[in-house]
């Protein structure tokens, strides 16, 4: 990824040329609070991790090592001219709400920031790979110290969960399972490639990184409402006073953190070298297992595997139907495939308790091939909605629902759909599965794209006519219409891009049945 120059803004006279210095010193404690606790409790909440356990025990009092290390400070020339030499794809800031960000870093919190800064050696690898990926800036990665101080089992009072911190909602709008069993927001890698879509998506709402960020933080509508209330400017420096007073120590907290990443030596801030196995894999489960019968069978302790695999809420895998993926240090993968059969069979009777499913006749879950119909497959591609699929097939999307036992219009990229189609037309409809969008369109003779016209729209029951309000953002559009995506009304309004539209504009929604 190219790598622009970074801005650097220093604030001298306070921490922004806007209000008087004293009431900005009082907003700035305000937006600088509510991050620095919720730092300290994830930092506190980390050390009950297995392997941060291991660390403390066998190394006498760890927690409150090198007490007698110096602890260096700095002046603001010194802090401004490091930042200013980080390469950064995101224009970052130096003022002195950054400079009390780097202070709780590396003064007031520093044995905890090491545990922290062992663990980054783990994460961001991780985080690294799924980013580019994408093709989003790699110092994005960051972000998650701040979340969740490197742990993924990391819960604020809201309920955000996770290395990523996910609120259900959010979390259910970008893929991630959420049950009894399974949380994916505390899967560290499921959740940061949703992390990753949905930090694209903010992007490509507001053009600039340390808006996305913000939004990333109080959510886009928020971020929306303060650049309308600033008079449409779009820097986070401008839009300050106009945010909520946590998401105003949000990015200069992520400029600090990424400031103490690069710069921790010369803090006398060293990694500790935490008891995790760098060296995993992933082996895919398909029957339902506790991760007891693991412990127990290969000599691993507990809660190694529990810190390996946080999203399992119950300590049970439950892979009925469904694959699910495990990880397990790479030199217990070997013994696992081989034993794997006396794995499942270990104590499987006292892990899980016979269940004993009463049939009163046939179940109205299970599809009967309709007369006259047979079975065709459709697997799910980026974009598509069951709207869509039921023009392309000419079905109803309510048949689409009863025979794939889908409940409202979720539906996940790779899920494989059944079709029942006429017998006699089977050979037509197969071909449906391989077509890119264009085609399958052009077969229904719907126009691929659609161009804005100054034209009264033409009453059409199939669509809603949506008028823009003050403070939508597209993504918060599409929320409001379930089924619907972003990428949807962008493609059917010929829209260039998620930040083309404006109040009083009228959207055109295909209406989902």
């Amino acid at each position: 990824m190219h790598m622009h120059r970074m801005m650097i803004i220093w604030v001298a006279a306070g921490i922004l040329a806007m209000g008087q210095a004293a009431q900005g010193q009082t907003d700035s404690l305000k937006g600088v609070k509510p991050i620095e606790q919720r730092f300290e409790k994830n930092l506190n909440a980390l050390v009950e991790q297995w392997y941060i356990q291991r660390f403390i025990s066998d190394t006498a009092d760890a927690i409150s090592l090198h007490t007698d290390t110096p602890v260096p400070e700095y002046s603001d020339s010194v802090y401004l001219k490091r930042i200013s030499n980080m390469s950064s794809a995101i224009p970052l800031s130096y003022n002195k709400i950054v400079r009390n960000f780097i202070h709780v870093y590396t003064r007031d919190r520093r044995e905890r920031v090491e545990v922290m800064l062992g663990l980054a050696n783990y994460y961001f690898p991780v985080f690294e790979r799924v980013f580019d990926q994408y093709n989003l800036p790699l110092e994005l990665k960051y972000l998650a110290i701040i979340e969740s101080a490197l742990n993924p089992r990391a819960v604020s009072r809201a309920g955000a969960t996770g290395l990523w911190q996910f609120m259900y909602s959010t979390a259910r709008v970008y893929g991630l399972t959420i049950n009894s069993f399974v949380d994916e927001r505390r899967d560290p890698v499921k959740a940061t490639y949703a992390a990753a879509r949905y930090l694209k998506d903010l992007y490509e709402i507001f053009g600039e990184w340390d808006l996305a960020i913000a939004a990333y933080n109080c959510g886009p509508r928020n971020v929306s409402k303060a650049i309308y209330r600033a008079g449409g400017r779009r820097n986070f420096w401008d839009i300050y006073y106009y945010l909520p007073y946590e998401t105003r120590g949000y990015f200069p907290a992520f400029v600090a953190a990424m400031y103490v990443m690069n710069h921790n030596e010369s803090h006398n801030l060293h990694a500790r070298s935490i008891d995790i196995p760098y060296a995993t894999d992933t082996v895919h489960i398909n029957h339902k297992l506790h991760l007891r019968q693991i412990s127990e069978v290969l000599n691993l302790p507990l809660k190694q595997i529990q810190d390996l695999n946080p999203q399992y809420r119950k300590d049970i895998v439950p892979a009925s139907g469904q694959s699910f993926s495990l990880e397990l240090p790479l030199d217990k993968i070997e013994s696992f495939i081989r034993l794997q059969d006396s794995i499942y069979a270990y104590k499987d009777s006292a892990f899980f308790r016979q269940q004993i499913v009463r049939n009163p006749g046939r179940s109205h879950f299970v599809a009967q091939t309709p007369s006259g119909k047979e079975k065709v497959y459709y697997k799910i591609k980026p974009g598509d909605n069951l709207g869509y699929i039921a023009e392309w097939y000419n079905v109803r999307a309510s048949d689409l629902r009863h025979w794939n036992n889908i409940r409202g219009n979720l539906i996940r990229t790779g899920q494989t759909l059944v079709v029942y189609v006429p017998e006699d037309k089977v050979s037509y409809y197969k071909k449906v599965n391989s077509m890119s969008f264009d085609e399958k369109q052009k077969r229904i003779g719907q126009p691929v794209s659609r161009k804005q016209t100054t034209q009264k729209p033409e009453k059409n029951d199939n669509y809603i006519h949506y008028k823009v309000k003050y403070g939508d953002t597209l993504w918060d559009i599409a929320r409001k219409h379930p089924g619907v995506s972003q990428k949807d009304i962008i493609r059917l309004n010929d829209l260039p891009n998620a930040r083309e539209i404006q109040v009083g504009q009228v959207l055109k929604i295909k209406k989902k049945t």
